[in-house]
């Protein structure tokens, strides 16, 4: 009989399955949308993990269905997710009173600023593993927001998970942690295989310490281990599939994004020359590398948090497709344009990539459009390399233009703006010696031909497409290989199940002219940003403190 994998991947805005077959074929994919509860003034979000569970059930069975195989024959499961914290079994939930169910602190909540601040200022040896800083987004200083906000909420819940933890223990009951959630996300030491207790009391999360860490996470397996016990007989039932089956222990998203496409067959054929950006909300960078190499303000180095046996440095922009959409919304024909691409039946950045193609005769001519408009994209801050989660967004060379031509315009640069932040990312790794020689990108927003072409030109790097329309699910789809013993090992896994189905070069001459020029502006306009709000800074604090 055929077996069949199911990779699942669990997104900021919807949980997402795939049926594979053994050769990384998607044969049906299927969504279900999660909610987001935002609280914009206290830079607040979250979640319901009981309605994540839910999606992820409903997806699953949807995508079995309609792939049209028989459930029987899935041999293993793969699961990837956002790195939030789930508080799980707690007195009451991570916000409002009023919403126990809300128990996930979503990776971009950034309530604990001042908690990350404090730990940095503390300087722990632990830290030159997370970039010799540690954001907000990360779990610790959740952690300590947690148990110094709510302190209830902290002391009386069973267990802290990263999302995709806590989904597999959904699946299996199996406390087992996956090296690649803890490690990135944790502080956990996957080259010393374990946890640093000093970081923990010097931070004042002492008491999981004198746990033996068994709130975080006591046991930690790679990824693609098949976690013990299987897929459990409720957990089979809630997803129509057989009790016992494989389950892999899971990924980050963006991390699984990076499995299914860096040592795809028809590419570098080396894992560490190929960077995997990860292109959706946020963005992800992904580096492997033979030896541990510090790269100040970028994430890592991370032992096999990734590829098999070799150190990860993970970069990124903290919004992209987010930042995309946020700086249309500014734009005053947007309205008009959105109702254009409604009746295109397209989704307003593809309409406008579309505008932008039609007015040029080759995609690395649209930056042309651009004219003189700089975008610094930072709405939500700095993730690499200045990992400076107070920066803000700066633009500059706006006009009174107001039209359709203005809009496409406006998008253009911001397209290139990524660009520019991505290659400042790929410098600084490689002043450090991590060297690229392509780049993959996966995720929704970056699947479209103009979106490609920019990142190529704005890089000056090759940029790759894997076959496979989902190469997140793909990933998630190769642990499951792993587990279910299809294939030895990630490293047989990822050349067998991905290739590389095309490429855009980047363009030379005027093009590659222009773009080192507006390089040059975004830098600027991003230094001139940091010093107006340092120089502000003061006064504004000792305005706002005069007030209360």
């Amino acid at each position: 009989m055929e077996t069949y994998l199911i990779g699942i991947d669990v997104g900021t805005g919807s949980a997402r399955a795939g049926v594979f077959d053994p050769q990384g074929q998607l044969l049906a994919s299927a969504r279900h949308d999660i909610d987001l509860f935002r609280d914009e003034r206290r830079a607040r979000v979250e979640q319901s993990s009981a309605q994540i569970w839910e999606a992820v059930c409903q997806a699953v069975r949807a995508a079995v269905t309609k792939s049209g195989i028989d459930p029987a024959a899935v041999a293993g499961i793969g699961v990837d997710a956002t790195c939030s914290l789930v508080v799980q079994g707690a007195s009451a939930g991570v916000g409002d009173p009023g919403h126990p169910e809300r128990d996930v602190i979503v990776w971009m909540d950034h309530r604990a600023l001042e908690q990350a601040q404090r730990i940095n200022r503390m300087g722990h040896a632990v830290l030159s593993y997370v970039g010799g800083v540690i954001s907000p987004e990360m779990e610790t200083p959740k952690l300590l927001w947690l148990k110094e906000n709510l302190p209830e909420v902290y002391a009386s819940a069973a267990h802290f998970f990263d999302l995709t933890d806590f989904l597999t223990w959904k699946a299996t009951g199996s406390l087992q942690r996956s090296s690649c959630t803890v490690t990135c996300k944790w502080t956990y030491l996957a080259h010393e295989a374990g946890w640093d207790a000093s970081y923990f009391r010097q931070i004042g999360l002492g008491d999981l310490a004198e746990a033996g860490f068994a709130r975080i996470g006591a046991e930690v397996v790679w990824p693609g281990t098949p976690l013990a016990g299987g897929l459990t007989q409720t957990a089979a039932q809630a997803m129509g599939l057989r009790p016992g089956i494989a389950v892999a222990a899971g990924l980050i998203d963006a991390h699984a994004g990076g499995v299914g496409t860096v040592a795809a067959r028809g590419g570098q054929g080396d894992a560490a020359a190929c960077m995997a950006y990860v292109f959706g909300t946020s963005s992800c960078t992904m580096t492997s590398h033979a030896d541990p190499v510090l790269v100040p303000g970028v994430w890592g180095p991370y032992y096999k948090a990734m590829a098999p046996g070799m150190w990860l440095n993970e970069g990124g922009q903290s919004a992209a497709g987010a930042a995309i959409d946020h700086l249309l919304r500014l734009h005053p024909a947007t309205p008009q344009a959105r109702e254009e691409a409604a009746r295109a039946q397209m989704e307003l950045p593809q309409w406008l990539a579309q505008q932008a193609l039609a007015a040029v005769d080759h995609p690395s001519e649209a930056v042309w459009l651009a004219g003189q408009l700089t975008v610094v994209p930072e709405f939500l801050g700095n993730r690499s390399p200045l990992a400076d989660p107070q920066a803000r967004a700066a633009l500059v060379g706006l006009g009174m233009e107001h039209d359709i031509d203005s809009l496409v315009a406006l998008y253009v640069a911001g397209l290139c703006s990524l660009g520019y932040g991505l290659r400042q990312i790929i410098e600084a790794q490689a002043a450090c010696g991590v060297r690229v020689q392509s780049i993959s990108v996966s995720g929704g927003a970056g699947v479209h031909p103009l979106t490609r072409q920019l990142l190529a030109d704005a890089t000056g790097m090759p940029v790759e497409i894997t076959a496979s329309p989902e190469p997140v699910l793909l990933g998630s789809a190769m642990l499951a290989a792993v587990a279910a013993g299809l294939h030895a090992d990630l490293q047989s896994a990822m050349p067998a199940m991905s290739s590389v189905a095309g490429r855009s070069l980047p363009a030379q001459g005027d093009v590659a002219a222009l773009h080192a020029a507006r390089y040059q502006a975004f830098l600027k306009s991003q230094q001139l940003a940091r010093e107006l709000r340092d120089s502000l800074a003061p006064l504004l604090a000792a305005h706002t403190q005069g007030h209360h």
